[in-house]
């Protein structure tokens, strides 16, 4: 059986933003995913192994290497790479561009979760984070809300302004406190170990996209925020354990599991109530989250050969 090796821009041009969340909403109708992660750490660097097995979808391995330094000396931060085997024999069916999977698996979790949780009407979107992932957050959102004005916030603004030139009618501010108040979507995606998001700062109806802690040390909202809103994770399997932005408020006290309303796998209870809540969702990016995604490129390639 030959190997299917799809590079990253030919499976990008057969991919859609709406179609993966509706492979994700397929994904889990299907049995619940067996899920293995594993951290391995070298002081600011990290290791992480996820895999994932769905009966009836099949596995898939995905190795990735964050080695924060690597942009100093002109080198991608994040490096790996994605497996998926087949369910009926254990067959390698195809290898695809770890970068491929990430931006897509990533982006597309939080656009999932913002169709259920977002206000249809949302007006204004701030991206907090001017990296990659950005970027990714800027294509997938405008494919649910395309009439959004989209706001920019970086640490940096030279950074902020160079991903404004890639991307059409994205406007850069350099006030986050005035730009979350103004926003009716936050999405962050940050490195970020200490929160930059305040609680203080949000208002009625509003729904926050929390990215990028995926280490036990690393927050981007602060307590605050957490107690405010109702909150939400991908997967519960994947979140309270070893990611600081859930493990840290829930060891401290500051909220309870019960307090955590729903993952993908409770479709009936994820999904916005009142119109003036605030919602929060903590976007793990399981194993599993890689596989549906996964299948789907593998899919879409086929479908398009």
């Amino acid at each position: 059986m030959s190997i299917t090796i799809i590079p990253f821009e030919e499976g990008e041009a057969n991919l859609d933003w709406l179609k993966l969340c509706e492979a994700f909403e397929a994904g889990h109708r299907m049995p619940k995913a067996e899920i293995d992660d594993s951290f391995l750490y070298r002081a600011d660097d990290t290791l992480l192994s996820r895999a994932a097995w769905i009966d009836g979808m099949g596995i898939a391995v995905k190795s990735a290497t964050i080695f924060p330094g690597n942009p100093d000396a002109g080198k991608p931060r994040i490096n790996g790479g994605v497996s998926l085997f087949s369910d009926t024999d254990g067959s390698l069916e195809a290898a695809v561009d770890f970068h491929l999977v990430t931006k897509w698996k990533t982006a597309g979790d939080s656009l999932f979760a913002a169709t259920k949780l977002a206000r249809p009407d949302s007006e204004t979107i701030l991206i907090v984070g001017a990296g990659t992932v950005g970027r990714s957050l800027f294509e997938a959102y405008s494919a649910a809300f395309p009439r959004a004005r989209f706001r920019v916030w970086n640490r940096t603004r030279a950074n902020a302004e160079a991903m404004a030139d890639d991307c059409p009618g994205l406007r850069v501010t350099d006030d986050l406190e005035r730009a979350v108040k103004d926003a009716d979507i936050i999405t962050c995606a940050t490195m970020s170990t200490e929160p930059l998001l305040k609680g203080a700062w949000l208002r009625p109806g509003q729904h926050v996209d929390l990215i990028g802690a995926f280490r036990p040390d690393m927050r981007e909202a602060d307590d605050e925020a957490l107690k405010r809103a109702r909150i939400f994770v991908d997967s519960h399997d994947t979140t309270k354990g070893h990611i600081g932005e859930i493990r840290i408020p829930l060891e401290q006290g500051v909220i309870r599991e019960a307090d955590i309303l729903a993952d993908y796998y409770a479709p009936d209870d994820f999904r916005r109530g009142a119109d003036d809540e605030i919602t929060l969702f903590k976007n793990g990016g399981g194993a599993h989250l890689d596989l549906m995604t996964s299948r789907y490129i593998l899919d879409a390639w086929r479908g398009a050969a």
